[in-house]
């Protein structure tokens, strides 16, 4: 019943904070923003995670995930109703930088508390039960927007946004007694550093690994808008292609317990990676809505299944009491590729077109699988 609770709250927090993106980026394309444009505001997202991401996970460990989930659910709120309330390409800016911000406090929190509920035979079920609350969210929040977006407007997009993490706030306030506590430690405990972390073999790999495959999600969902736009779909259209990722990624969590019961996280980790290149190398030679959304599809499987397993690996494998930090370490470096892969892609759209923008993105995986499948990491309880 808890991790139930659990992944409803993150299925409408997600909804909002995962609309959101395409909310922006097809208000920002509206009012004649540029490609590079529109990558720095994806950016944006992601300075303060990239920042502070260490030190939220260091706090819901100490003080126990109900106030860090309380500032992700209100601040998501915030960011959605600003936009509305000042139009403008400049107030996306302060929007981007209140939701990447303050949703981070919520998705670190509930990375470190899954893992423990029902004890560790249920991880891997934990981590797929969560990812598919957040599969469920990236279908119904890009969906609606570009729904919204065509019949209501672009500022009415971000107000139907912003009712979805309401529920998340009332339940924080009025029943949190269904949170698992701060777990105590026996004896004072020294200051320790994040380096100490980032030294372990197995967990720095996976969170490189993790940082990879991130940036594949990351970039298509910034950047399939954008060429969606180029090639002439339409809001809904664009919604509707990156709700099919959404729902592939949904069917693939579906199905996560029982394939993780006969591989290993590594070994689905690594598979998934080489999915998300192969499907990543096609985006630029289509411009059908339905081979698109095919496309998605498979793009999605791949992502879909990396994206919990280096969850679930990186709680196997922190140190006793430490889980929310090394989320939040894991969310630190997926955040370093979150900030420089859309200006960095959006650079390089802008300079040579659509098609550099896929490969490379395509190679970065490839090195990534590579790396994950030399690796030989000692899974607890496997």
């Amino acid at each position: 019943m808890v991790i139930h609770l659990i992944v409803l709250m993150c299925a409408l927090s997600h909804s909002g904070f995962g609309g959101s993106r395409v909310a922006v980026s097809l208000y920002a394309l509206h009012q004649g923003a540029s490609q590079l444009t529109i990558g720095l505001l994806m950016a944006v997202y992601s300075i303060v995670p990239l920042l502070l991401a260490v030190q939220v996970g260091k706090l819901a460990d100490r003080v126990g995930p109900r106030m860090p989930m309380l500032i992700g659910t209100v601040g998501v709120t915030i960011g959605l109703l600003l936009p509305p309330l000042f139009p403008g390409i400049a107030v996306l800016y302060v929007s981007a930088l209140v939701l990447g911000s303050t949703f981070h406090f919520f998705f670190i929190t509930v990375q470190g508390i899954a893992g423990g509920i029902g004890g560790s035979e249920h991880r891997a079920r934990n981590f797929a039960l969560v990812g598919m609350g957040f599969s469920a969210a990236g279908f119904i929040g890009p969906f609606l927007a570009g729904l919204a977006i065509d019949h209501l407007g672009h500022l009415a997009a971000f107000l139907v946004l912003s009712a979805f993490p309401l529920v998340p706030v009332l339940m924080l306030v009025f029943m949190p007694g269904f949170l698992p506590k701060a777990r105590k430690l026996s004896g004072a405990q020294p200051q320790r550093s994040a380096f100490e972390l980032w030294r372990v073999g197995g967990l720095r790999r996976t969170f490189i690994a993790s940082g990879i495959i991130s940036s594949a999600w990351d970039l298509f969902q910034f950047y399939f808008p954008v060429y969606g736009h180029h090639v002439g779909l339409s809001a809904s259209a664009i919604g509707a292609v990156l709700g099919v990722f959404a729902l592939a990624t949904f069917v693939i969590r579906f199905f996560l317990p029982p394939i993780a019961r006969r591989f290993s996280e590594p070994q689905i980790l690594t598979a998934g990676i080489f999915v998300a290149a192969f499907a990543f190398v096609l985006f630029p030679f289509f411009a059908n809505g339905y081979v698109l959304a095919a496309i998605a599809f498979l793009l999605g499987l791949g992502v879909g299944c990396g994206q919990p397993m280096s969850m679930s690996l990186i709680y196997a494998l922190a140190p006793p009491g430490r889980a929310a930090e090394c989320a939040g370490l894991r969310v630190t470096v997926n955040n370093l590729m979150h900030l420089l892969i859309p200006v960095l892609f959006g650079s390089l759209g802008t300079a040579f077109g659509y098609v550099p923008v896929f490969v490379s993105n395509s190679a970065l995986l490839v090195a990534g699988g590579v790396l994950m499948s030399k690796a030989r990491i000692a899974v607890p309880g496997k």
